[in-house]
């Protein structure tokens, strides 16, 4: 798996000098348009502003956008480099633009794996007795947003008690970008299962399964790469339509832009907001929708809502 960061460094140091380039035209070079605010972040974090020179990137309408050292240092590289900057942008922006990057769109790579694995992804039933569920979350430090702390915690479907927990803490080499959660993701969740004693029935991951433009969100991919059955709960709706048609109390059907069920929208009562629930590997909709709701006590799912509490509680121990 790729270093996003040091992938975004190399693009910035290949801007020639008295030219320009914009976090689009990055992103691009990376593969995916999509990904232009990640790359602002991976630029707000850059360690060495004198060797990867972030201050030649700008905004695609050619103002100056952020500088870790100050938007006046910035206009003074930018000088130094002979581009000069009049009411805030950059002049003769389109002329000294620079989008000419050797790249191999390494995105477009993540991209085809996911459209390849995706067919490898069934939703029969590896058991019908799930006794343990394990649901996993990843903090993340404010200061930093590649400092992570991953959590599990496993609980007891019949009486929701805690059988085993645990943490860990570690950097990430991706920020998050829409529909490529896995790739920051999946590293910690790794890890996690590894430190697994007893290994669970079904993992629950904060994320989504098979609701997801390519078919294979965070805990769909999960699930195939550690053999498990899977279930994704999201807070938001990624992808999908939300219609009107109701499977049971507080329960409504979310289908692809085709018509085909993808998920669920599943409300504890109804005072709270929806989570969007689907099944991710090894694991049918009826099951998904019987392990949520025997877990649901709160809007999130015991199994998630327990680990992100302790996920929190370490990230801040380290603050």
């Amino acid at each position: 798996m790729f270093d996003f960061f040091e992938e975004v460094y190399k693009l910035t140091r290949q801007i020639p000098k008295g030219r320009i380039s914009t976090y689009g035209a990055i992103a691009k070079a990376l593969g995916d348009p999509v990904a232009a605010r990640a790359v602002g972040v991976a630029l707000n974090l850059n360690p060495n502003p004198d060797y990867t020179p972030c201050y030649k990137i700008v905004n695609s309408d050619g103002t100056l956008g952020g500088f870790g050292l100050g938007i006046e240092e910035k206009i003074r590289r930018l000088k130094k480099d002979g581009i000069l900057v009049t009411g805030g942008k950059i002049l003769n922006f389109e002329k000294i633009l620079f989008d000419d990057f050797k790249t191999n769109y390494p995105l477009k790579i993540l991209r085809r794996e996911q459209i390849r694995l995706s067919k490898k992804i069934f939703l029969e039933d590896a058991t019908d007795d799930v006794k343990t569920v394990a649901g996993v979350d990843i903090a993340y430090s404010k200061k930093n947003s590649r400092d992570a702390c991953g959590a599990f915690v496993t609980i007891n479907i019949d009486d929701s008690k805690i059988i085993e927990q645990g943490f860990i803490k570690m950097n990430t080499n991706f920020p998050y970008i829409p529909t490529y959660l896995t790739y920051r993701e999946l590293p910690i969740i790794k890890k996690l299962f590894k430190h697994m004693e007893n290994k669970p029935d079904v993992i629950m991951i904060d994320g989504n399964g098979i609701l997801h433009p390519y078919g294979i969100g965070i805990a769909s991919h999960a699930g195939l790469t550690l053999g498990i059955p899977a279930i994704g709960v999201a807070k938001g709706l990624l992808y999908g339509i939300e219609t009107n048609e109701r499977l049971a109390n507080n329960t409504n059907k979310i289908t692809d832009d085709n018509g085909k069920m993808i998920g669920f929208s599943l409300k504890v009562n109804e005072k709270v907001k929806p989570v969007f629930v689907s099944p991710g590997y090894k694991i049918s909709f009826d099951k998904t929708l019987e392990v949520v709701k025997r877990l649901q006590k709160y809007r999130i799912p015991e199994p998630i809502r327990q680990a992100h509490i302790l996920a929190k509680k370490q990230m801040k121990s380290t603050l």
